[in-house]
């Protein structure tokens, strides 16, 4: 049942939240994705599905009686009638940013640095999880993130290198250089694909969602146990990029997310190929906001 598999994450999350505690590697898929952790957990179908349906399964997924959706007879449906002009937009969008990932050579080389560069030269009271100590002291830190080329080519994680750090990294990327810079080594690249589906929900339904929630989940794990923090109490061991055998390590287990993640972004692109097929409506939706807003949060 999807509702089983979400559960775990999501409501440990909101338990957190309303006891004030954090989780170093999991929150992050709950803040800096911005899909509530309440709609993870409803199950949708896809615009492809037609689902016969008795009143008691109504009953059970209340959610399905909403705007988005359509019951004729017992058939009920996402209503195609509700699909506006910047959700095409969006989809458009990231078919074109799929495209370019897949045609672009995969490369394995960053080591997940851009954590290092995150906290390069900051004083131990302004890293972003003061809760976890560093696993190196400052300044073999620095001494090792300098040892390194930084070729970070995602905007969102160079966005967050420290001042310092920036002119370490041998890449620019920018909003405005998204689709070219973008790669499918690059971890926060494929774990984006869940940015991007939810950001066609209802349209792409919760099973495609799932499955890139959970590449997401793998990629941030990695991310995190790679990063210099010690995570041991949150029940992860170091992978220690600072050594020959951590690099080596990190590139095989980023090959491996790699890979998962090309499938599921084909299948992406595909979905975004049929959805625009679609004839689209212009009439307002709550949900409704410029595409360029919706594409870059």
């Amino acid at each position: 049942m999807h509702a089983e598999r979400i559960s775990p994450f999501a409501d440990s999350f909101l338990k957190r939240r309303s006891l004030g505690f954090t989780h170093a590697v999991h929150d992050f898929l709950f803040t800096y994705y911005s899909f509530s952790p309440q709609k993870l957990k409803q199950w949708v179908p896809s615009f492809e599905e037609d689902l016969t349906i008795s009143d008691n399964f109504r009953k059970d997924y209340p959610w399905l009686n909403d705007y988005w959706f359509q019951l004729n007879g017992n058939v009920l449906s996402l209503n195609q009638n509700r699909i506006h002009e910047n959700t095409k937009g969006l989809a458009k969008f990231v078919a074109n940013l799929c495209q370019k990932v897949l045609q672009q050579p995969p490369r394995f080389g960053c080591f997940g640095l851009h954590e290092w560069a995150m906290v390069y030269k900051l004083s131990p009271e302004t890293i972003r999880h003061k809760k976890h100590r560093l696993r190196l002291s400052q300044e073999e830190l620095v001494t090792f993130v300098e040892s390194q080329t930084i070729c970070c080519s995602h905007y969102d994680a160079f966005r967050f290198f420290t001042d310092e750090a920036r002119p370490l990294n041998t890449l620019n990327p920018t909003l405005e250089t998204r689709q070219e810079m973008e790669q499918g080594g690059c971890l926060h690249a494929n774990m984006d694909l869940y940015k991007w589906s939810t950001k066609l929900w209802p349209w792409i339904g919760s099973d495609f969602i799932a499955k890139t929630f959970f590449l997401a989940v793998q990629g941030r794990e990695l991310d995190m146990r790679a990063s210099p923090y010690d995570l041991l109490e949150e029940g992860y061991a170091p992978l220690c990029i600072e050594t020959e055998e951590g690099r080596k390590q990190y590139q095989n287990e980023q090959q491996q997310l790699a890979e998962r993640a090309s499938s599921l972004r084909s299948e992406l692109l595909a979905f975004c190929e049929r959805f625009l097929l679609l004839k689209s409506h212009k009439h307002f939706s709550p949900q409704s906001r410029h595409v360029e807003t919706l594409i870059y949060l």
